[in-house]
């Protein structure tokens, strides 16, 4: 700020050198040596100041200008991604990626304008305004009211137009992040369209997309003419004023040719701050407009969040109890458990079962809270899982999904993931212990090789080890196995089976499958149908009540004795 003044009131010297020219060399009976000789000293000092001073200042103006408006942009930018990550699924489950994106990078982007315009240049030109007009007051108070006859015109203007601007603004951010996220699903579901021969549809429905992003464009650039076209005409008409206001108290005797003269160098200087003012204005709309969209995504709350004197869980040792849970995952949405009750010992195998949509999923989804219950308690370690801290209770928990999350990075970098910092020796044992480390070896750089976004570069097996190897660095006291070994080969099938039977060992572990024939070793089998447990037993005592679990088994069992294939390409 303090070199901003410097550099917008080093121009104001020149109507003042302009004037001192004029009427004290130019219109005087001085001698010409004499005159020479002042012209001389003026000009010397004004070059200092306008090239040996002013450089210096420019460049520190325009550098602390952009230096502090990215680091408030880094701060900004931080401080949504802290936010997004403290989020809950359930907000996610109602958001388009690409927005999300679109905010954190274009709408925080836009801002920008707001730190270096609204924050700094508005006061500099509103600093560099008052200079001027108090000398313009100066030299004569009846032209400086002449000169700024047209200012109230301004209010009425910015009045009239910037509150539709931010309006369509706003409309246009919107259009723009509604592309982002098509454009982001169908970059992702690329194999999808090639697959279903799609690309003429995809272009029509992009088309779509982009032309309402352009209709608001348009819509908003319409409006920013006409904005300027107002103001400008405005700015215009102050000058005429004057010029005629000058020239008659110059006939009258009354005002020197040389006041007049530097009363029109300050009236530019006046106007070109209050034209910039204006355009910034039009600037801060804008910015506005993004920064509503920036700080609608700050205010969404936190579901999911550490209660008030939340402990520390520390060792689980494993024990998960459910007590009447009911959820559902909307606010008045239909209920996906109803009144689920179960016991799970410390150290113990549960498998969950039943057909796809009974709420499998909903309930170890449940002991991470990944989402909260609306009635009814989940316990671990005898506690409220709500009673711990979120960090410590997921600290606890292993989770190995059907299809699981790798980063684009090196299969180093992704192993490590279940514990940032491990050595290279405990890398390669979990990843031995997950039936790893041999094809990892076999890859272009070992462990260093990349693997591309979302793993695409590794096979469904491979990933599944990846992610094992991870979960075991990670040493869990819970493992939650969603799925995690459905839609393999079968060597592939029976390597991760191994593996996740280590990975099993000595912990409480929860197991998600369709196909029966993978937990039939559970200590306790618990079979779900619409958010209720409808039996629950061992595999032995469950075949022998012969109810819906053993009428499920022998169906699976007769199915994959007559077509061996369904065997390796999932569950019936």
């Amino acid at each position: 700020m303090v070199v901003g003044v410097l550099k917008f009131g080093i121009p104001l010297l020149l109507p003042l050198i302009l004037k001192y020219v004029v009427d004290d060399l130019l219109l005087t009976d001085r001698p010409t040596e004499e005159k020479l000789d002042r012209l001389f000293w003026v000009l010397a000092g004004s070059f200092f100041v306008f090239t040996v001073l002013r450089w210096p200042i420019e460049y520190y103006r325009q550098y602390f200008a952009q230096w502090t408006a990215s680091k408030v942009l880094f701060d900004v930018r931080s401080r949504l991604f802290a936010h997004l990550q403290k989020l809950s699924l359930r907000f996610y489950n109602n958001q388009k990626v690409g927005q999300l994106i679109s905010r954190v990078i274009h709408d925080v982007e836009q801002t920008k304008e707001f730190v270096v315009t609204g924050m700094m240049n508005i006061w500099l030109d509103m600093i560099t305004l008052f200079i001027a007009i108090g000398i313009m007051v100066w030299m004569d108070p009846g032209m400086t009211l002449v000169s700024l006859a047209v200012f109230p015109l301004y209010g009425v203007a910015v009045k009239y137009f910037y509150k539709r601007l931010r309006h369509l603004t706003r409309e246009r951010s919107q259009a723009l992040a509604e592309m982002q996220g098509h454009l982001h699903e169908r970059i992702q579901g690329v194999s999808v369209i090639r697959a279903f021969n799609l690309e003429k549809h995809e272009q029509e429905q992009f088309q779509v997309q982009n032309r309402n992003f352009l209709d608001r464009a348009l819509a908003h650039s319409r409006w920013n003419g006409k904005t300027f076209a107002v103001i400008n005409t405005i700015t215009d008409i102050a000058p005429i004023l004057l010029i005629g206001f000058a020239a008659y108290q110059v006939i009258e005797g009354d005002v020197t040719i040389g006041e007049m003269t530097a009363f029109y160098g300050y009236l530019g200087l006046i106007y070109s701050p209050v034209r910039r003012l204006v355009n910034a204005s039009t600037t801060l709309t804008q910015s506005l407009a993004s920064m509503d969209r920036v700080f609608e995504l700050l205010d969404e709350p936190y579901d999911i969040k550490d209660q008030a004197g939340a402990g520390e869980l520390g060792r689980a040792r494993g024990a998960i109890a459910f007590h009447d849970v009911r959820f559902s995952y909307g606010k008045g949405g239909e209920e996906v458990l109803k009144g689920v009750d179960l016991e799970i010992k410390p150290g113990q195998t549960v498998a969950l079962v039943g057909m796809s949509g009974g709420g499998k999923s909903s309930i170890v989804s449940l002991i991470p809270r990944f989402y909260d219950v609306q009635e009814g308690q989940v316990m671990v370690d005898g506690r409220d899982v709500r009673d711990w801290t979120l960090a410590s209770l997921r600290e606890q928990i292993g989770i190995v999904l059907q299809d699981n999350i790798l980063f684009s990075g090196s299969v180093l970098d992704n192993i490590r993931m279940g514990k940032p910092g491990a050595s290279m020796e405990e890398v390669e044992a979990v990843a031995r212990a997950a039936n790893a480390h041999d094809f990892i070896l076999e890859l272009p750089h070992g462990y260093r090789t990349e693997i591309g976004e979302r793993g695409v570069k590794l096979s469904g097996g491979q990933k599944q080890r990846v992610a094992i190897a991870r979960v075991f660095l990670k040493d869990p006291a819970i493992l939650i196995l969603d799925e995690a070994t459905s839609a393999l080969d079968l060597k592939s099938e029976q390597l991760i089976q191994e593996s996740l039977n280590r990975l099993a060992e000595n912990r409480t572990t929860l197991i998600v499958a369709h196909r029966l024939s993978t937990i039939t070793h559970a200590d306790r089998i618990y079979l779900i149908e619409n958010g209720r447990i409808v039996e629950k037993g061992s595999h032995g005592e469950l075949m022998n009540a012969g109810g819906r679990y053993a009428r499920l088994f022998s169906v699976q069992n007769l199915e994959g004795a007559g077509e061996p294939a369904s065997h390796t390409t999932g569950a019936p």
